[in-house]
Protein backbone atom coordinates (compact mmCIF):
# COMPACT_ATOMS: atom_id res chain seq x y z
CA UNK A 1 0.00 0.00 0.00
CA UNK A 2 1.37 3.53 -0.81
CA UNK A 3 1.99 6.36 1.78
CA UNK A 4 -0.64 8.29 0.50
CA UNK A 5 -3.35 5.24 0.78
CA UNK A 6 -2.01 4.55 4.16
CA UNK A 7 -2.46 7.98 5.36
CA UNK A 8 -5.57 8.51 3.47
CA UNK A 9 -7.02 5.31 5.42
CA UNK A 10 -5.93 6.21 8.90
CA UNK A 11 -7.41 9.94 8.78
CA UNK A 12 -10.47 9.51 5.92
CA UNK A 13 -11.52 6.34 6.41
CA UNK A 14 -15.25 7.52 5.69
CA UNK A 15 -14.21 10.42 2.76
CA UNK A 16 -14.28 8.43 -1.55
CA UNK A 17 -11.57 10.32 -3.34
CA UNK A 18 -14.31 12.30 -4.84
CA UNK A 19 -14.82 14.09 -1.32
CA UNK A 20 -11.38 14.72 -1.30
CA UNK A 21 -11.61 17.09 -4.34
CA UNK A 22 -9.70 20.55 -3.93
CA UNK A 23 -11.88 22.99 -1.97
CA UNK A 24 -12.86 26.41 -4.52
CA UNK A 25 -11.18 29.05 -2.69
CA UNK A 26 -10.61 32.90 -2.48
CA UNK A 27 -7.15 32.78 -4.06
CA UNK A 28 -6.44 36.44 -3.13
CA UNK A 29 -7.16 35.23 0.96
CA UNK A 30 -4.90 32.43 0.48
CA UNK A 31 -2.43 34.66 -1.15
CA UNK A 32 -2.75 37.20 1.61
CA UNK A 33 -1.93 34.14 4.56
CA UNK A 34 0.93 33.05 2.41
CA UNK A 35 2.30 36.54 2.33
CA UNK A 36 1.82 36.51 5.77
CA UNK A 37 3.76 33.70 6.89
CA UNK A 38 6.71 34.35 3.69
CA UNK A 39 6.81 37.92 6.35
CA UNK A 40 7.96 35.85 9.47
CA UNK A 41 4.38 36.69 10.93
CA UNK A 42 3.27 33.45 12.24
CA UNK A 43 0.45 33.79 14.66
CA UNK A 44 -1.20 36.02 12.03
CA UNK A 45 -0.63 33.86 9.44
CA UNK A 46 -1.95 30.65 11.48
CA UNK A 47 -5.33 32.44 11.76
CA UNK A 48 -5.50 33.61 8.59
CA UNK A 49 -5.20 29.66 7.58
CA UNK A 50 -7.12 28.29 10.46
CA UNK A 51 -9.97 30.32 9.39
CA UNK A 52 -9.45 28.85 5.58
CA UNK A 53 -9.07 25.35 7.25
CA UNK A 54 -12.14 26.03 9.80
CA UNK A 55 -14.43 27.21 6.53
CA UNK A 56 -13.48 24.55 4.34
CA UNK A 57 -10.66 21.84 5.39
CA UNK A 58 -9.76 20.76 1.86
CA UNK A 59 -7.63 23.51 1.27
CA UNK A 60 -4.41 21.84 1.07
CA UNK A 61 -2.61 24.70 1.32
CA UNK A 62 -3.99 25.51 4.34
CA UNK A 63 -3.47 22.19 6.14
CA UNK A 64 0.21 22.68 4.50
CA UNK A 65 1.27 25.69 6.20
CA UNK A 66 -0.48 25.24 9.44
CA UNK A 67 1.92 21.96 9.72
CA UNK A 68 4.53 24.30 8.78
CA UNK A 69 4.06 26.75 11.40
CA UNK A 70 3.83 24.01 14.06
CA UNK A 71 7.10 23.23 12.74
CA UNK A 72 9.02 25.77 13.10
CA UNK A 73 7.25 26.12 16.70
CA UNK A 74 8.97 22.79 17.13
CA UNK A 75 5.53 21.10 18.00
CA UNK A 76 5.82 17.91 15.94
CA UNK A 77 2.88 16.20 16.54
CA UNK A 78 0.82 19.31 15.36
CA UNK A 79 2.69 19.61 12.08
CA UNK A 80 2.44 15.47 11.32
CA UNK A 81 -1.44 15.95 11.77
CA UNK A 82 -1.01 19.28 9.61
CA UNK A 83 1.17 17.75 6.93
CA UNK A 84 -0.32 14.48 6.29
CA UNK A 85 -3.64 16.52 5.66
CA UNK A 86 -2.43 18.36 2.97
CA UNK A 87 -0.26 14.86 1.74
CA UNK A 88 -3.52 13.39 1.12
CA UNK A 89 -5.79 16.39 -0.28
CA UNK A 90 -2.77 17.07 -2.81
CA UNK A 91 -0.71 13.59 -2.92
CA UNK A 92 1.32 15.36 -6.43
CA UNK A 93 3.18 17.55 -4.84
CA UNK A 94 6.77 16.58 -3.76
CA UNK A 95 7.61 20.03 -1.49
CA UNK A 96 4.33 19.36 0.91
CA UNK A 97 5.66 15.20 1.43
CA UNK A 98 9.29 16.27 1.64
CA UNK A 99 8.15 18.56 4.37
CA UNK A 100 6.23 15.78 5.94
CA UNK A 101 8.98 13.82 6.22
CA UNK A 102 11.16 16.73 8.15
CA UNK A 103 8.21 16.69 10.26
CA UNK A 104 8.49 12.85 10.74
CA UNK A 105 12.35 13.75 11.40
CA UNK A 106 11.39 15.81 14.54
CA UNK A 107 8.84 13.45 15.58
CA UNK A 108 12.30 10.98 15.43
CA UNK A 109 14.30 12.88 17.42
CA UNK A 110 11.52 13.95 20.61
CA UNK A 111 10.50 10.22 20.59
CA UNK A 112 11.35 7.56 23.09
CA UNK A 113 13.85 4.68 22.63
CA UNK A 114 10.55 2.40 21.65
CA UNK A 115 8.98 4.59 19.11
CA UNK A 116 12.10 6.69 17.92
CA UNK A 117 12.66 4.36 14.73
CA UNK A 118 9.24 3.86 13.73
CA UNK A 119 9.16 7.76 13.14
CA UNK A 120 12.56 7.21 11.42
CA UNK A 121 11.11 4.76 9.03
CA UNK A 122 8.54 7.12 7.95
CA UNK A 123 10.62 9.92 7.56
CA UNK A 124 12.44 7.82 4.63
CA UNK A 125 9.60 6.85 3.07
CA UNK A 126 8.27 10.27 2.96
CA UNK A 127 11.77 11.25 1.70
CA UNK A 128 12.03 8.99 -1.10
CA UNK A 129 8.21 9.51 -2.01
CA UNK A 130 9.38 13.47 -2.14
CA UNK A 131 12.46 12.49 -4.78
CA UNK A 132 9.80 10.50 -6.61
CA UNK A 133 7.35 12.94 -7.03
CA UNK A 134 10.36 15.92 -7.76
CA UNK A 135 13.32 14.33 -8.66
CA UNK A 136 14.88 17.42 -10.13
CA UNK A 137 14.35 19.04 -6.31
CA UNK A 138 17.76 19.43 -4.68
CA UNK A 139 16.93 19.96 -1.43
CA UNK A 140 14.59 16.72 -1.26
CA UNK A 141 17.58 14.97 -2.53
CA UNK A 142 19.56 16.57 0.13
CA UNK A 143 17.44 15.52 3.19
CA UNK A 144 17.04 11.74 2.01
CA UNK A 145 21.08 12.02 1.56
CA UNK A 146 21.22 12.89 5.07
CA UNK A 147 18.65 10.38 6.29
CA UNK A 148 21.14 7.62 4.48
CA UNK A 149 23.95 8.97 5.70
CA UNK A 150 22.94 9.10 9.19
CA UNK A 151 20.61 6.67 9.86
CA UNK A 152 21.29 2.81 10.83
CA UNK A 153 21.18 0.59 8.79
CA UNK A 154 18.62 -1.54 10.38
CA UNK A 155 16.29 1.88 9.66
CA UNK A 156 17.44 2.20 6.39
CA UNK A 157 20.96 3.53 6.48
CA UNK A 158 23.17 3.27 3.69
CA UNK A 159 26.27 5.27 2.95
CA UNK A 160 26.22 3.59 -0.60
CA UNK A 161 22.84 5.21 -1.25
CA UNK A 162 23.69 8.21 0.31
CA UNK A 163 26.59 8.39 -2.30
CA UNK A 164 23.73 8.03 -4.68
CA UNK A 165 22.06 11.24 -3.84
CA UNK A 166 24.95 12.91 -3.52
CA UNK A 167 26.06 11.32 -7.07
CA UNK A 168 22.03 12.86 -8.52
CA UNK A 169 22.25 16.48 -7.00
CA UNK A 170 25.97 16.48 -8.74
CA UNK A 171 24.45 15.96 -12.06
CA UNK A 172 21.72 18.92 -10.98
CA UNK A 173 24.68 21.42 -9.77
CA UNK A 174 27.83 20.34 -9.84
CA UNK A 175 28.86 22.52 -6.99
CA UNK A 176 26.22 21.58 -4.55
CA UNK A 177 27.29 18.08 -5.27
CA UNK A 178 30.93 18.87 -4.61
CA UNK A 179 29.70 19.45 -1.24
CA UNK A 180 27.26 16.90 -1.06
CA UNK A 181 29.72 13.48 -1.88
CA UNK A 182 31.90 15.53 0.60
CA UNK A 183 29.90 15.24 3.50
CA UNK A 184 29.03 11.45 2.69
CA UNK A 185 32.75 10.76 2.97
CA UNK A 186 33.64 13.05 5.82
CA UNK A 187 30.43 10.82 7.69
CA UNK A 188 32.56 7.75 6.78
CA UNK A 189 35.78 9.24 8.17
CA UNK A 190 37.33 9.55 4.74
CA UNK A 191 38.86 13.00 5.25
CA UNK A 192 41.68 13.37 3.10
CA UNK A 193 39.29 12.21 0.03
CA UNK A 194 36.41 14.85 1.41
CA UNK A 195 38.78 17.73 1.00
CA UNK A 196 40.77 16.59 -1.75
CA UNK A 197 37.95 17.75 -4.53
CA UNK A 198 38.87 21.11 -3.32
CA UNK A 199 42.37 20.90 -3.80
CA UNK A 200 41.65 20.67 -7.86
CA UNK A 201 38.73 23.36 -7.87
CA UNK A 202 40.65 26.32 -5.90
CA UNK A 203 43.86 25.34 -8.21
CA UNK A 204 42.31 26.35 -11.57
CA UNK A 205 40.05 28.87 -9.49
CA UNK A 206 41.67 30.33 -6.69
CA UNK A 207 38.52 32.92 -6.29
CA UNK A 208 35.91 30.49 -6.10
CA UNK A 209 33.21 31.98 -3.53
CA UNK A 210 31.54 28.77 -3.06
CA UNK A 211 34.64 26.17 -2.97
CA UNK A 212 36.49 28.53 -0.69
CA UNK A 213 33.15 28.99 1.71
CA UNK A 214 32.50 24.86 1.59
CA UNK A 215 36.09 24.00 2.30
CA UNK A 216 36.13 26.33 5.04
CA UNK A 217 32.16 24.25 6.49
CA UNK A 218 34.02 21.18 5.63
CA UNK A 219 36.80 22.02 8.10
CA UNK A 220 33.61 22.86 10.62
CA UNK A 221 31.76 20.12 10.54
CA UNK A 222 34.69 17.61 10.51
CA UNK A 223 37.09 19.58 12.90
CA UNK A 224 39.64 18.49 10.39
CA UNK A 225 42.21 21.42 8.65
CA UNK A 226 40.65 24.10 10.67
CA UNK A 227 43.80 26.53 10.28
CA UNK A 228 43.23 25.72 6.82
CA UNK A 229 39.53 26.02 6.85
CA UNK A 230 40.29 30.17 8.06
CA UNK A 231 42.11 30.87 5.01
CA UNK A 232 39.90 29.72 2.72
CA UNK A 233 36.57 32.29 4.25
CA UNK A 234 38.93 34.80 4.80
CA UNK A 235 39.93 34.46 1.16
CA UNK A 236 36.22 34.43 0.58
CA UNK A 237 35.99 38.15 2.32
CA UNK A 238 38.16 39.81 -0.28
CA UNK A 239 35.46 38.52 -3.10
CA UNK A 240 31.95 39.72 -3.34
CA UNK A 241 29.68 37.34 -2.51
CA UNK A 242 27.30 35.36 -5.08
CA UNK A 243 23.89 35.82 -5.14
CA UNK A 244 23.58 32.49 -4.27
CA UNK A 245 25.94 32.32 -1.63
CA UNK A 246 26.29 33.72 2.23
CA UNK A 247 27.01 36.61 2.60
CA UNK A 248 30.53 37.76 4.83
CA UNK A 249 28.51 38.26 7.91
CA UNK A 250 28.08 34.32 8.00
CA UNK A 251 31.50 33.63 6.53
CA UNK A 252 33.16 35.96 9.72
CA UNK A 253 31.04 33.33 12.15
CA UNK A 254 31.89 30.28 10.15
CA UNK A 255 35.67 32.27 11.08
CA UNK A 256 34.81 32.64 14.80
CA UNK A 257 33.48 28.90 14.62
CA UNK A 258 36.60 27.69 13.49
CA UNK A 259 38.84 29.85 15.65
CA UNK A 260 37.01 28.50 18.77
CA UNK A 261 37.63 24.95 17.62
CA UNK A 262 41.57 26.19 17.70
CA UNK A 263 41.36 27.20 21.10
CA UNK A 264 41.86 31.02 20.10
CA UNK A 265 39.23 32.78 22.02
CA UNK A 266 40.21 36.66 21.44
CA UNK A 267 40.24 36.02 17.37
CA UNK A 268 37.06 33.93 17.85
CA UNK A 269 35.57 36.96 19.43
CA UNK A 270 36.84 39.00 17.10
CA UNK A 271 35.31 37.36 14.02
CA UNK A 272 31.98 37.28 15.82
CA UNK A 273 31.94 41.81 16.45
CA UNK A 274 33.05 41.82 12.74
CA UNK A 275 30.41 39.54 11.62
CA UNK A 276 27.31 42.06 14.06
CA UNK A 277 29.32 44.58 12.60
CA UNK A 278 28.62 43.55 9.18
CA UNK A 279 24.54 42.58 10.21
CA UNK A 280 23.71 43.69 13.68
CA UNK A 281 20.44 41.49 13.42
CA UNK A 282 22.85 38.13 12.64
CA UNK A 283 21.46 36.69 15.76
CA UNK A 284 24.31 33.35 15.46
CA UNK A 285 26.63 35.47 16.03
CA UNK A 286 25.49 37.89 18.94
CA UNK A 287 24.53 34.11 20.71
CA UNK A 288 28.36 32.87 20.06
CA UNK A 289 29.95 35.94 21.16
CA UNK A 290 27.26 35.92 24.45
CA UNK A 291 28.99 32.29 25.35
CA UNK A 292 32.44 33.28 25.04
CA UNK A 293 33.94 33.71 28.44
Amino acid sequence: MTLFRLLRSALFPALSAGTLALAAVDPARVQQARALFNAGKLAEAQTAFAALAAEDPRVPEAQRHLGLIALRRNDADTAVKFLERACILDPTSGETVHQLGDAYAVSAMKAGVFSKFGWARKCKTAYEKAVELDPKNIGTRWSLMEYYKQAPGFVGGSFARAHEQAEAITKLNPGAGRFAKAGVLAAEKKFDEAFAPYAGVLAAEPADYAALHQFGQLALATNQRCADGIKALEKCLAIPPPPDEPGHAVIQAIIGRLHEILGDKAAARAAYQAALALDASFAPAAEALKKLP
